[in-house]
This record gives C-alpha cells, structure tokens and sequence, in this order.
C-alpha cells in the first residue's frame, strides 16, 4: 500500500535546503586556514631582504638576539648569542666602511667584534647617532620576527631607519620627508584699464572670440552685445532673448554664437547674418550656463531643473540628459580628454560625467556650499571650483583633491585661470583675488569702484575671462559695466615684492 506524499509549499522546501545548507558549512565558518611553514619562512625570508636589506649588516642588540630565524636564500642568518658569543653575519662589513666599498661575490664570512669591540667602536662615532641607529635597527629587525606569524602585518616601531656612512653623513633610508611649502612664483600686479558702459541691466557673461577680435557679453537688459576687444566700442547688438542671458560661447570650429537665458531658451546664432537659425528646445526651467565641447560639435547646458544636456549643435538632438544633481546645476565644462563634462551644483556637488554613456564618472562632495563656477588650467591637467565657503582644486581624471584657497570670504561667482598661473575669483561683493595657481597664494585683492551713479550696492563680479592673448583680463558686474584690466608693466620684483611666509599648512579638504 503507497503511501501519499505530503505536500508542502515552495517556500518550505526552500527555506528547508536552505537549513541544510546552512548547518552542512556552518562548523567552517570560523576555522582559519592552515599556514603553510615552509611558504610562511621564504615570504618572511623576502620580507626581510626588500625591506631591510639596507640595513641587515648592522648588529642587532641583545633583544634581537635572542630571536633566532634561519632563512632558505642563506644570506642572512642569525645564530644564537648560546652557540658561539661572536655572531656571524654574511655580507659586508659589520659597520658600514668608508665610501667606495663594493659588495662582490667573493665577499668571505666577516668575523664580528665582539660586544667590548662594538661598544667601542659605537664609541668612535657619534654617540647619539650611534645608539640610536642601533637600537630602532634591533627594533626593527625584532619586530619582524615578533609578528612572524600575524598575516602580512609589519609595523615597525619606528617610521625611518637612519645609516651612517663612513664621512659621518646621515642616509635616510626609510625616511619621509617633512612637508614643505614651495615659494609663489612672482607675478605682476594686475590694474584696471578700461571700462566699457552700454548695457542697461547686469552683465552676466562674457566669451572672447578665438581671432581675439572681439568679445561678447549677455546681460539682464535681455540683449547680447558685440565689442571690439582693442578700442572697446560697440560693434552690435544682438536681441531675441525675453529674460536675462545667463550664458554665451564662440565657437572656435563654425561661424556660430551660442546664447542661453533665464527665458528656458539656448539659441544658435549664425554671425555672418546675424541672426537667430537654431534653438535647443528641452530645459524645464532658467538656462544658467553653456560650454563647447573642444573637439566635437557638441553643446552642453545647465539648468536649474537639476539637469544638464548635452546637444548635437548640427541636429538640435537631445544627446543626453545628465541627471543626478539634487538643485540648480550652475556652471558646466567641457574638455577633450576624460572627464569630457564637469559640472557644479547648488547641491554643494561637483560631478564628473561619461560622455559616452551620459552617466556619473565621480561626485566630489567637498565642498559645503553651492559651487557656482569651474575652470579648466589651460596647461595642466587640474581644475578650481568656487564657492562661498573656499576655493579648492582638483586633479583628472577621478577628482583628486589638491588644496583650499582661502580668504575670499565672499560668494564667488566666477573664476578664471592663465597659463601664467594666475588664477582669479570674483565675487558677489565687487572683491577680486588674484592667486598663484601652483601655491595657493593671494598676491594681489582688487575692488573696483562702481560706476557713477551707481549703488556701492551694486557692486559685484559675474564673470570674468582671460582673452587669447592672456594680457587682458575683462570682469562683468553687477553695475551695468564691463571693465578691462591689465598687467602693470612698470611693477617689478623690487617695487612689490612677495610677501610670503612659510609655514607649514594643515591642508583641509572641506
């Protein structure tokens, strides 16, 4: 007579295989794994010859002595203070010789001094040196033998193994060096040369052309104007926009002047017309910035919808949207080489993008603050973000971070870098620092005086570019004007000098 078979639920038959399973491997949980002595001896054997090699031929002291491990490459063995009081060591000279000594292959067996005849000659040199040199090698070298057995961990008590050599030199062998703080290059003060008046609201954003002909501002009176960069005077003005324009870029690959405003709107203007022949329809709210991709036709916006998109210039196509900033994206870059788009957020973010796959390469999170303007260093492969709460820059291509820039206590809107090296910030208040990019160092502060008729509450920088030739640097504030300032070629070395102090900084990363 059969006998039925109970039936059960899938989820009982699961999680019973799953108790067998568990109770099968559960008593191996916590079992190590056995060590290998033989294994073990010859990694402690290298161990010792890559990392202490240097100093192997130095004695040890008593309590390293009494520690006795024979290695299987034979170059280094220790015999025990019981078997024979003058130990023996392979290899040179108990104590370093005069300079010119080479190790040969028939170097014989050095008989040692003994212990009368070490203190004696620890005697003839420095004494303070001496003892010390010996006592962190014995602590070393016991160190090694103490933790013979604890997996791949060395920790030796002390940091540096100092030698001595024949002229009484000290060689650092394992020595780190202290940290020191490099001298700022000298760079001439810069001095304000021309102001150019004409737009009726703030000046938002300025681009140079690449001839260095001309230049190009977008300002809150909805219009986009036209400058020559060499007398100042108006060339002509651009209208279309309906709210402030937040954003302009010349292409330095076709005849076009890209635009983006407040009005949602990131217009293509063709300049031998001078009209409007494109518009890239998609942003949800306020265009705050735009950036040229360098080598391809691709434009590349931010928005205060959190996004930013990149768009084939040609086809108006939406590429990608670059999503994953939490506020208003303000500022965007864009560059040959990987990360192809860098972008600053209101959300204190910093976020490196594959242009590629339109996704996130690293979030730099550093900053506390909004971060409302990026530059690229021409030259190096590094970048500055700017923030109420400091300056900081950065290395390509993960987003290493470098050093802060601190004491421009303001809201900064804006920087700009020279291959010189000088780096400039511009601030909410009207304040401009100059810096040494390599050092950190604020060699020069500007505050402009606000135009006549002014507020001094109107007193403040929204952008500002170095033109192509890098002798001009032009500001666009907050008073309706835009000013031009240039190196003081009468300055030099003597007449302002760097007022640099050394010191040893604890650099914060936030």
């Amino acid at each position: 007579m059969t006998e039925d078979v109970q039936k059960h639920s899938v989820h009982t038959l699961v999680f019973r295989s799953l108790k067998r399973t568990h109770d099968m491997f559960v008593s191996d949980h916590a079992k190590g794994v056995s060590q290998d002595e033989e294994s073990h001896k010859l990694k402690m054997g290298v161990k010792l010859k890559v990392e202490y090699g240097p100093v192997l031929h130095i004695p040890i002291l008593k309590e390293g002595k009494d520690r006795v491990s024979h290695f299987p490459d034979g170059q280094q063995s220790y015999t025990h203070p019981g078997d024979d009081p003058e130990y023996l060591i392979t290899g040179t000279h108990a104590y370093p010789s005069g300079p010119g000594l080479a190790l040969t292959a028939d170097t014989k067996m050095h008989r040692n001094p003994s212990e009368a005849g070490v203190h004696s000659m620890a005697l003839a040199l420095p004494p303070s040196q001496a003892r010390q040199d010996a006592s962190r090698t014995a602590a070393s070298v016991a160190e090694i033998h103490r933790h013979a057995g604890g997996a791949e961990r060395v920790h030796p008590q002390s940091t540096a193994v100092s030698l001595i050599d024949g002229s009484g030199t000290r060689n650092s062998a394992l020595m780190r060096r202290a940290p020191t703080m490099p001298k700022p290059q000298w760079h001439p003060p810069w001095k304000l040369f021309r102001v150019i008046s004409g737009h009726l609201g703030w000046v938002r954003s300025i681009a140079v052309e690449p001839g260095n002909q001309w230049f190009v501002t977008g300002s809150a009176d909805r219009t986009i104007k036209i400058w020559d960069l060499a007398s100042g005077k108006l060339k002509l003005s651009l209208t279309g926009h309906i709210s402030t324009v937040r954003g302009v870029a010349v292409s330095s690959r076709s005849p076009y002047l890209f635009s983006c405003g407040e009005d949602k709107q990131v217009k293509c203007w063709d300049l031998e017309y001078n009209k409007v022949i494109r518009h890239y329809h998609g942003h949800l709210s306020a265009v705050y910035d735009l950036d040229l991709h360098p080598a391809i036709d691709v434009l590349v916006t931010c928005s205060r919808d959190a996004s930013a998109r990149v768009w084939d210039i040609r086809t108006k196509a939406n590429v990608h949207t670059l999503t994953g900033h939490t506020n208003t994206v303000a500022t965007v870059r864009c560059q040959a080489a990987e990360p192809q788009i860098i972008t600053g957020s209101h959300d204190a973010t910093i976020r490196l993008w594959d242009l590629i796959a339109g996704k996130t390469r690293a979030t730099l999170t550093n900053h506390k603050k909004s971060v409302r303007t990026l530059v690229l260093h021409p030259r190096q492969y590094t970048f500055a973000s700017g923030s109420a709460d400091n300056i900081k820059q950065w290395r390509f291509p993960d987003g290493n971070f470098i050093q802060n820039l601190s004491g421009h206590n303001a809201i900064i809107n804006t920087l700009a870098v020279n291959s010189d090296g000088v780096l400039v910030s511009g601030a909410d208040n009207g304040t401009m620092h100059m810096w040494d990019w390599r050092t950190g160092y604020n060699f020069q502060r500007i505050h402009a005086a606000v135009q006549p008729g002014s507020l001094d509450s109107e007193s403040g920088i929204f952008a500002c570019v170095f033109d192509n030739s890098e002798s001009r640097l032009i500001t666009a504030e907050a008073d309706k004007t835009i000013k031009v300032y240039k190196e003081d070629d009468m300055a030099t070395e003597e007449t302002h000098p760097v007022n640099w102090k050394p010191e040893i900084l604890k650099r914060k990363r936030f």
